[in-house]
């Protein structure tokens, strides 16, 4: 027998089944259990209410396995895709000058933007410990989204998995990017040439520095900061007055030294560098001093190496120090045909060493 529209809205199981069918959401827990992975009702809830909800974006909002884009417009952006992917695994999850998750956000966007890639959409997948304090969790989402919006990228993808108590630490992030790379861009260190001269945008160290003395291994009083931040934009003010750069990377783990010996190797030629002209905080060297540390090896996450050739340094160089995030940007050293795959450097003192890539793991967990 049919049941008319009147009967549903007055029958008190039709009206529980309604409101079931509108549930809010809300994850009521205040710290995370293994439910939340279970694939089941609780899970939903803390998708929808920690990471639906901070990422919202038309894509994502479809909830679908996969984020699906538009050809046509990704193609009038240009006439190459860049991806990439990363994880975190930081320690500690907040640190001076940011957290796990708004470093996830930007380390990806700088990987897609030194190919000279217009950063467009990530995708998050979270690995939780049980455990974990919803708190703490919606914080590092509220830093991912205010990162993504800040750099104008779009999180539109991920996944969620939960782990036993002991099996992580506390909270681990991959993200993954899509970008455009503009037509006639072609970014490599197979191209560097004898005489192209290497800059960088600033001070090197500050991120191992701040993630050292936020992990109260030190007991230093000290305002440094972690360098987070997103470089793309500046890269696009270098790409418009030098469309051939011949190299570009971020300087991340392994510190300045590791990707130098990454140029030099790749295109079989000698890099020399001078130690004074090398931007470097007081703070991060004196610390480096005490602790028997080199800070050309420290990791830096808002940190670029660029390689351009000689007659083009001056006016990449003025460039990036009108930008906010080049205004201590130096010329620092030069490539050179002698000893190829070697980095030296010019010490203060007018000797010369070898810089070599870096050996073991100065600082563990710095990213």
């Amino acid at each position: 027998m049919a049941i008319d529209k009147n009967q549903k809205n007055q029958n008190p199981l039709f009206q529980k089944i309604a409101q079931v069918g509108r549930r809010s959401h809300q994850v009521k827990d205040s710290h995370i259990n293994l439910s939340h992975g279970s694939g089941g009702k609780a899970m939903s809830d803390l998708i929808h209410d920690v990471f639906v909800k901070n990422f919202h974006n038309e894509i994502l909002s479809q909830l679908e396995d996969q984020a699906s884009f538009d050809l046509s417009t990704l193609g009038k952006l240009g006439d190459r895709l860049a991806f990439t992917t990363d994880s975190y695994v930081v320690d500690p999850l907040f640190f001076p000058g940011g957290n796990i998750g708004d470093l996830a956000v930007n380390g990806t966007i700088n990987d897609l933007a030194v190919g000279g890639a217009k950063p467009l959409y990530l995708s998050c997948s979270m690995i939780l410990e049980e455990g974990l304090p919803l708190e703490t969790l919606r914080k590092v989402v509220g830093s991912m989204q205010h990162a993504a919006q800040k750099a104008g990228v779009q999180i539109v993808t991920g996944d969620t998995k939960v782990v036993h108590r002991g099996c992580a630490d506390k909270l681990f992030i991959n993200t993954a990017g899509i970008g455009i790379i503009p037509q006639g861009i072609k970014i490599s260190p197979r191209h560097i040439q004898p005489g192209d001269m290497v800059i960088i945008n600033g001070e090197i160290g500050n991120h191992g520095a701040a993630i050292l003395i936020a992990r109260g291994e030190l007991e230093l009083e000290t305002d440094i900061e972690s360098d987070s931040q997103p470089l793309h934009e500046l890269v696009g003010e270098i790409i418009k007055v030098c469309p051939h750069i011949h190299a570009m990377r971020d300087v991340t783990r392994g510190g300045l030294a590791t990707v130098l010996n990454e140029f030099a190797q790749t295109a079989n030629l000698g890099i020399k560098i001078n130690e004074q002209t090398i931007p470097i905080r007081e703070e991060v060297s004196g610390m480096c001093e005490i602790l028997g540390l080199d800070p050309l090896y420290l990791a830096n996450e808002g940190k670029i190496v660029v390689v351009v050739p000689q007659e083009q340094a001056e006016l990449v160089l003025s460039t990036m120090q009108d930008h906010p995030l080049g205004k201590q940007a130096a010329i620092i050293g030069q490539v050179v045909e002698q000893l190829p795959g070697i980095v030296f450097l010019k010490t203060v003192f007018g000797a010369e060493r070898m810089v070599d890539m870096l050996v073991g793991e100065q600082l563990p967990r710095i990213c």
